[in-house]
């Protein structure tokens, strides 16, 4: 519809009133911007201003609780919670306001208000990850385990990243840990890993190794990964926890869909064709990219099986006694064994080629060798019968290069390496008197 105005004075009086409603709008614009100005600034004057600019403004209400509230230097909780009262009257579906305010009375020893305002936050909201988290711990200060753990449940449900604060904090008040793991988290991989990564780091191993049981045994099965690992692994080994820590690995690269990687089945070593790529950590292979001159590195052109294989090409410069690939492998004591691999050689020169040896983790171990292979040479595999010392619950075997006997002897050309595997034969019979075994150069 078209409004017209026959007259010059209506004309003036349609003129005049759409004036003054530019102006009324415009002043409550500019009010509206100024108030969110003075409070955007955080200060205690702006926000007081902001609550006089705009007094049926509930945001601004509550930002000014808030700095009454968590102001370091002169916190007053009766104005925070006179100014959450009057947010609340504007906005009465406010679940944060509702949970500051119930703090703020906790804060005056105010426990009946302070519960009462925490269940008006959870009944507003209560999906809430945040808040189902601090009522909980409003439960857990009060002793209510049933009502906390309920509620940390819940919130850790919502955002398992507050699953290892959650155990830590229920674990205060309540020790067992079974009753923990029952009633204060969700059965999720993604808690159970964060905190037995915690724990590994403590060296809190029992404990960890319970909740570990529990995370194996999860129907379905989880999926985990690489760093998954090796945090529990690595506290285990340090504690000489060895059977422990071969039985997580082997549990684990299961859940990693690593358990098959083509390893000979009575091979105690794990990925001997260096498959998983995995390195650096737990019980696989643990080498640099290049070491000494040594470039070393994974190589899917040649291969004796699988999918790949590891190549050393060594730049020419020196003679170079090089050890920097290995793998630490738990083993049996007194147990022999038969250390085997798979090389090729490609112009590879000096009369010490590579090879591999193999010494138990015990201060004064020798080492054992397999015979060298240098020049250029086919795929053909190289062993040596090797037996554990007393006493001992690791091996840590080596692709080593030793320096030559022969004068400005520079090792030059390629070398790949497949299918390490170690391999049990019968229990070792003790040595005679005569034998021995050291570290010398074979």
């Amino acid at each position: 519809m078209i409004l017209r105005v026959s007259t010059s004075a209506g004309r003036l009086a349609f003129l005049a009133i759409a004036g003054l409603l530019t102006l009324f709008l415009s002043f409550y614009s500019i009010r509206s911007a100024w108030a969110e100005h003075d409070a955007s600034i955080g200060t205690l004057q702006g926000l007081e201003s902001a609550t006089r600019l705009e007094p049926g403004h509930a945001e601004n209400w509550y930002l000014l609780g808030r700095y009454w509230q968590y102001n370091l230097e002169n916190p007053d909780n009766e104005k925070a919670v006179a100014a959450y009262q009057n947010a609340l009257s504007f906005d009465p579906h406010s679940a944060e306001t509702y949970v500051d305010l119930a703090t703020a009375y906790e804060g005056q020893d105010d426990v009946a208000d302070a519960r009462e305002n925490f269940l008006k936050a959870k009944h507003a909201y209560p999906l809430s990850a945040g808040i189902s988290w601090r009522v909980g711990n409003f439960f857990l200060r009060q002793g209510e385990l049933d009502e906390a753990f309920e509620e940390i449940r819940q919130s850790v449900a919502a955002d398992p990243s507050r699953g290892a604060e959650a155990f830590t904090r229920s674990l205060r008040v309540e020790p067992n840990l079974e009753v923990v793991l029952d009633r204060a988290l969700p059965p999720n991989p993604i808690v159970y890993v964060d905190i037995i990564h915690d724990l590994a780091d403590e060296r809190q191993t029992a404990m960890a190794l319970q909740i570990w049981d529990r995370l194996v045994h999860l129907q379905p099965a989880p999926s985990l990964g690489r760093n998954d690992l090796y945090p529990l692994v690595n506290a285990l080994r340090e504690q000489r926890m060895i059977a422990e820590a071969s039985r997580v690995w082997k549990q684990g690269v299961a859940l990693a869909g690593l358990a098959d990687l083509g390893d000979p089945a009575n091979s105690v070593l794990w990925d001997g064709g260096f498959e998983s790529g995995f390195s650096n950590l737990g019980y696989a292979w643990s080498f640099p990219a290049n070491s000494h001159g040594v470039e070393i590195q994974l190589d899917r052109k040649e291969k004796h099986s699988g999918q790949q294989s590891l190549r050393l090409s060594f730049d020419g410069k020196l003679d170079i006694s090089f050890a920097d690939v290995c793998h630490n492998v738990p083993i049996a004591p007194r147990t022999s064994y038969l250390l085997s691999a798979w090389a090729e050689t490609r112009d590879l020169t000096s009369d010490q080629g590579v090879r591999l040896s193999i010494r138990s983790s015990i201060p004064g171990a020798g080492a054992t060798f397999t015979p060298e292979v240098h020049g250029t040479q086919t795929w053909s595999q190289i062993e040596v019968p090797w037996n554990a010392d007393a006493g001992a619950r690791e091996a840590q075997l080596c692709i080593v290069r030793l320096p030559s006997d022969q004068p400005d002897s520079r090792i030059r050309g390629s070398a790949w390496i497949d299918d390490v595997a170690l391999i049990p034969q019968a229990p070792a019979q003790p040595p005679s008197p005569s034998t021995s075994r050291g570290t010398a150069k074979p």
